[in-house]
């Protein structure tokens, strides 16, 4: 019988392996009480099973409030499996599964969810990564090195007509992508069909003069309908990009945005410290990535080195792996990272260096726009830092033959 693994960080003022049962118990056949319906037939049928509970430490205090006082609290690595049975390959009842009402219980003083194995029957029940890295370098028509991008700054707040000159300066500039910010959506101010139109009419005229069409990801974040609908005016106006706040549409919004799209998804993660940042508590990003890739995300938010959050550089460059490897043996489902929050070129040698890969995109906005000499030479010195980056050059040599980049030096 195919079965679904995943792997936890457990902290527990009880009895470790009575803990590990009376979360397997929640979590499948089981309730507080015992009841004559769960038959020993049933239970090894439909429950959870602990597959491995190694200890790894203990303390005085526990990680989180509310759990039950004890005198010692126990850490351990915890893995539990699910017979696929219970679910189906569904990814909302997975979500419920592995990372449900676990959380709240008593036992628990501590949880984060650290690793999950798949079923191949979930590659095939859903599509993934329409474009993914390939789609997008033929997109974008970035064949080699990473795709150099930027935001819409400031992120909210600016009318059409200042958002289309601020386009209009960075495709003349040579940038290869642009996002919208994930604040940035249907407001007054900046409608999104306002915005698209003369967004798409700066880059179609660009592409006609250049043969290069920059790839601008519009954030058509909404219900079911709007999304459909605004992914639909994109495409129309020859846009190459959408894009989605994961946590506010969902594993639902994003499967059917994805069952509709003819464009890139954008998936940006806005809301992750509230999963992440307490160490005791939630996910990592590896386990994470892996349902929205499933569900059809091409790009994923991974942070930045040396960023202006909490995350440290560690977490960053794991989650950048986490989304370039396969998804399972048998599914590679492969999507793109981003790279974003407070960059500049001198995070690019260190990315390099740390990931071994290109296959990014690394986006800065202060880091472009506040170049003493303009958006255009913002762009280039981002892109001679990865040249420089990728050739094993310091960049201060690099500089040296680049203007541009010895400017952006002195404010980077």
């Amino acid at each position: 019988m195919e079965r679904i693994y995943a792997s936890y960080w457990l902290e527990t003022g009880d009895d470790p392996r009575r803990a590990a049962e009376v979360i397997a118990g929640e979590q499948s056949s089981g309730t507080f009480v015992a009841l004559a319906n769960e038959t020993p037939e049933l239970k090894l049928r439909s429950g959870a099973r602990v597959e491995r509970l190694d200890i790894l430490g203990h303390s005085a205090t526990p990680g989180l409030p509310g759990g039950m006082p004890s005198a010692r609290y126990t850490q351990c690595a915890l893995e539990l499996s699910w017979p696929l049975e219970n679910i189906g390959p569904s990814l909302p009842n997975l979500m419920a599964t592995i990372a449900g009402n676990l959380f709240e219980l008593r036992q628990v003083s501590g949880l984060r969810l650290t690793g999950l194995k798949l079923p191949q029957a979930f590659a095939d029940a859903y599509q993934g990564p329409a474009f993914g890295i390939a789609g997008t370098r033929k997109l974008s028509g970035v064949a080699h090195g990473p795709l150099i991008g930027t935001i819409i700054k400031p992120s909210i707040g600016m009318s059409v007509d200042e958002t289309v000159q601020q386009v209009r300066e960075l495709v003349a500039g040579g940038v290869d992508f642009i996002k919208d910010d994930e604040l940035q959506a249907d407001g007054a101010r900046c409608p999104f069909d306002e915005r698209v139109r003369g967004v798409m009419r700066v880059i179609n005229e660009h592409a006609e003069r250049s043969g290069k069409k920059v790839m601008m990801a519009f954030n058509l974040t909404g219900d079911l309908d709007q999304m459909r609908r605004r992914h639909d005016l994109v495409l129309a106006e020859g846009g190459t990009c959408v894009m989605a706040s994961l946590n506010s549409i969902g594993l639902i919004g994003l499967q059917e945005l994805r069952r509709h799209a003819q464009l890139p998804i954008h998936a940006h993660r806005a809301g992750w410290g509230y999963l992440s940042r307490c160490p005791q508590l939630g996910w990592d990003y590896a386990p994470w990535q892996m349902l929205w890739r499933l569900a059809g995300a091409d790009h994923m938010h991974v942070n930045g080195l040396r960023n202006k959050f909490s995350e440290p550089d560690e977490s960053v460059i794991a989650a950048a792996r986490s989304v370039l490897n396969p998804v399972m043996p048998q599914a590679a489902l492969p999507a793109m990272p981003v790279f974003s929050s407070g960059q500049t070129g001198l995070q690019a040698a260190d990315t390099y260096r740390a990931l071994g890969s290109v296959d990014l995109i690394h986006t800065a906005g202060g880091g472009i726009f506040a170049h003493p000499q303009g958006v255009a030479a913002g762009v280039e010195a981002l892109r001679e830092s990865w040249v420089a980056a990728m050739e094993g050059v310091p960049l201060e040599a690099h500089a040296r033959q680049h203007p541009a980049l010895q400017a952006a030096l002195g404010f980077w």
